[in-house]
């Protein structure tokens, strides 16, 4: 799906837990994130650590959405 939309023009950001399957499935844009049943936060880090997690994961999804990409990249940290 992120092949499709981006055919159509616009940028797609993959943000996810196991970085080889979007390789696999072709994602230009690639953001790591934490853990399958938390991608996007920690609930043991506690509030405002996951809080702060997950500003920080969503900020690096929108910086890469922002970045010309000549195939694929991981936007690792």
């Amino acid at each position: 799906m992120v092949k499709e939309i981006e055919r159509y023009g616009l940028p797609v950001v993959h943000m996810c837990t196991i970085v080889p399957i979007s390789l696999t499935i072709g994602a230009n844009r690639i953001v790591p994130t934490v853990a399958i049943p938390y991608p996007l936060g920690d609930p043991h880090l506690g509030e405002e650590k996951s809080k702060n997690l997950r500003r920080h994961l969503v900020e690096k999804g929108l910086d890469a959405l922002q970045t010309e990409v000549d195939g694929q990249t991981v936007f690792e940290e």
